[in-house]
């Protein structure tokens, strides 16, 4: 049976920005990543066009650095400066 990444399921300080988003922390980045997909399809921010990339509100403008379009792969590394 494999063990479970203790990294990924360690709970996490998370910075306003984010907790405007996913509510205040902490929380392990698996609960970041599940709350922030919640909050991305319940605002219809995927492109329906290509489903990779995040149309980002002003919200999320704030975590992704300011970028409009992010692919969801870079939105992992940009969601973990915002992590700590």
């Amino acid at each position: 049976m494999a063990k479970p990444n203790s990294a990924f399921m360690k709970p996490m300080q998370v910075s306003e920005e984010l907790a405007v988003i996913v509510g205040k922390g902490p929380m392990a980045r698996s609960e970041v990543v599940k709350k922030l997909w919640v909050y991305i399809k319940g605002k219809n921010l995927q492109d329906p066009k290509n489903k990779r990339n995040i149309n980002a509100d002003e919200a999320l403008k704030k975590v992704f650095g300011g970028k409009a379009v992010v692919n969801m792969f870079e939105m992992t590394k940009l969601v973990s400066a915002h992590l700590s």
